[in-house]
């Protein structure tokens, strides 16, 4: 597997932000996703060539960043894709400056949350455009090198 760093006008990135979406809207229905500031950085997941997974850090202020846009296709989960994805988003957003990282995630997402449990994030109260947002969960962890 290889992790790099894209272009948010990378095609192979927008692929799987289509399917990433499309997979919200079948969960959530069409309330539309959150947004992803300019400057956000994504890293995309490639097996054997193939696109496979991304994920994107984004800033809040000095010290914290936000993750955004974690996804993993449907037929390449279960074999620790996300978690490495999610590793080297951490190690960014270290040498970006950051030293917490935050997220929302839904109920419907039981995975997902796992996952970022799975990581050491623990809940937040929910913060920004989630504080009347029902389904969202909010996940923080402070980031250590």
């Amino acid at each position: 597997m290889l992790i790099e760093e894209r272009a948010a006008e990378d095609g192979e990135l927008a692929e799987l932000l289509d399917a990433a979406f499309a997979e919200l809207v079948a969960r959530y229905g069409p309330e539309g996703r959150s947004q992803v500031k300019a400057g956000a950085r994504f890293l995309v997941a490639s097996v054997d060539g193939r696109a496979v997974g991304c994920g994107a850090v984004q800033r809040v202020d000095d010290l914290t960043g936000e993750l955004k846009r974690m996804f993993v296709l449907p037929e390449y989960r279960g074999r620790g894709i996300a978690t490495s994805i999610l590793g080297a988003l951490e190690g960014l957003a270290w040498d970006l400056g950051y030293r917490r990282l935050r997220l929302a995630t839904g109920l419907r997402q039981p995975e997902a949350i796992a996952l970022y449990e799975r990581c050491a994030y623990r809940p937040i109260q929910p913060y920004g455009k989630y504080v009347d947002a029902p389904l969202t969960r909010c996940y923080e962890k402070p980031l250590a090198q």
